[in-house]
């Protein structure tokens, strides 16, 4: 089983192609370390930086392809934007701390850093040719985003597959970047199709010009989060906690691919925080075996990511997209800030901090606010959580989800009662904590997919269930931060 996972050069022709390609265009890659903790190792490189647009295709802004980046996306921060919510919006005592992920370059989402942690060990290793092979990205609209924002830096043709259901702004930021319109491949469905997605990707791979990188299936994407995500958010955590008795008690995260999840291994081994897994209750996959649609856009579901370390997961907890929908309304139209603004007394720097979160964001709160709540937790304890994008990617959204409100319009009204049924009310239903044999069950209905269907070995599949196996594949950390360092050196030279 490879799947990102070469430690060595397997190709050197193609290797050295690369890097002659890489030498023309004076790029030079950052190693995963330098990602980890820009504020020691990045400083000098984020001030040459300061005139690169971070939204232009420049070889520069893989150097901001972490969370350090400051509210302009261009100055570098000591420690990762973020937003505390207050419990007046919460409903619990317990602090929320959300990272944001709209600060990240090109894409404003953090699955740049998952596309750049898949495709590197290929560059590295001389199994993706820079100049010649098409990189496959397929996604549910952002880790496309970010495969597609990395292969236009690095000169390289890709593919962006992603369901025809994804919001409009997706499909206008693609169309702005690809080299063609045809790279865009619409696949039936919407959230919950990846099956969908699945078959496109094969159909595309019979050539062999094209090279898949599959999130669901990239190591890479679980090693590039547990080493950059997990440190960024263990350092909100200790910037907010200062010299208090705060506690980090849990990191919620949507299932998606799974990448994002692999901070929680991190936050578990240095902070002892529970790891929660976020799903739709309308495609209850891991909560009942289930299946259906939803609109929580970022988190592909009906079956289990074969990067998910399920056997370290230790709650799941289901969100509707109904909830999504709504306080996405409240957060990011003028009616719903003016209520909050009255009804609460906030402030517009916080009312404006609700803009940074989209609909995967959103359900993200709600389920950190359902896990306090579960464990009727106080002022002294922390639930951890992601932005993965803002409210600028779903504007399109706030108007289909007005339009399910029976024909009403968004008014002041409606504004309170989504308040009182969506924050205030939220409840702890549809929350499983798990215990062995929950676990057992997880893991062993990914099978169905990554057996049977995309034809991973049994013995690799499951050599999975043993922590120390996940906890070994830190050890290709130090490996591709060499590899980068040799290849940067040969193309300087």
């Amino acid at each position: 089983m490879s799947l990102g996972l070469e430690r060595e050069i397997v190709d050197k022709a193609t290797y050295d192609r690369n890097v002659a390609r890489f030498r023309d265009a004076k790029i030079t890659l950052p190693r995963l370390g330098d990602l980890a903790d820009p504020p020691a190792r990045l400083k000098e490189k984020a001030a040459a930086l300061a005139n690169v647009d971070p939204d232009a295709p420049d070889a520069g802004n893989l150097f901001r392809v972490h969370w350090h980046n400051g509210p302009d996306r261009r100055s570098l921060a000591a420690v990762p934007e973020h937003i505390v919510l207050p419990p007046a919006l919460t409903g619990v005592d317990a602090k929320i701390i959300v990272a944001l992920g709209d600060r990240f370059p090109m894409v404003q989402c953090h699955k740049v850093l998952a596309a750049y942690g898949c495709l590197v060990p290929r560059l590295l290793s001389g199994k993706f040719d820079a100049g010649h092979h098409r990189a496959v990205w397929p996604s549910t609209g952002n880790y496309c985003r970010g495969g597609v924002a990395i292969s236009r830096i690095l000169g390289c043709r890709s593919v962006a597959v992603l369901p025809e259901g994804m919001s409009a702004e997706r499909f206008r930021w693609l169309e702005r970047w690809v080299a063609d319109l045809s790279d865009i491949v619409r696949t039936p469905g919407t959230e919950s199709n990846v099956k969908e997605i699945y078959d496109a990707c094969h159909t595309l791979a019979k050539d062999p010009d094209n090279v898949v990188l599959n999130q669901f299936a990239e190591f890479g994407n679980y090693i590039v989060h547990r080493t950059v995500t997990g440190p960024a958010l263990a350092r909100i955590f200790q910037a907010v906690k200062g010299g208090s008795a705060l506690a980090a008690r849990a990191y919620v995260s949507a299932s998606g691919s799974a990448g994002t999840l692999a901070a929680g291994d991190h936050l578990k081994e240095t902070l002892g925080a529970d790891i929660c897994v976020l799903e739709a209750v309308e495609c209850p996959t891991l909560l009942y075996n289930g299946y259906g649609e939803h609109n929580i856009q970022g988190i592909g579901d009906k079956h289990v990511p074969l990067i998910h370390n399920v056997m370290n997961s230790d709650f799941v907890i289901g969100v509707s997209d109904e909830a999504c929908d709504n306080l996405n309304l409240l957060f990011n139209t003028t009616v719903g800030r003016q209520f909050l603004a009255r009804r609460l007394g906030l402030d517009q720097q916080t009312l404006a901090a609700l803009g940074d979160l989209g609909l995967s964001s959103i359900a993200n709160v709600i389920g950190a606010i359902k896990y306090a709540k579960y464990m009727d937790l106080g002022p002294d304890d922390a639930v951890l959580t992601v932005a993965t994008d803002g409210a600028a990617m779903y504007e399109t959204e706030l108007g289909i989800a007005e339009k399910r409100l029976s024909g009403q319009a968004f008014d002041d009204l409606t504004a309170a009662e989504v308040f009182g049924r969506y924050l205030l009310g939220t409840a702890t239903d549809h929350t499983v904590e798990l215990d062995r044999r929950g676990r057992q069950r997880i893991f062993n209905l990914g099978y169905y997919t990554w057996v049977e269907q995309q034809g991973i070995a049994l013995a690799d599949f499951d050599a999975r269930r043993d922590q120390a196996w996940w906890d070994g594949l830190m050890g290709l950390v130090p490996v591709w931060d060499g590899m980068i360092d040799d290849f940067n050196a040969a193309a300087a030279a």
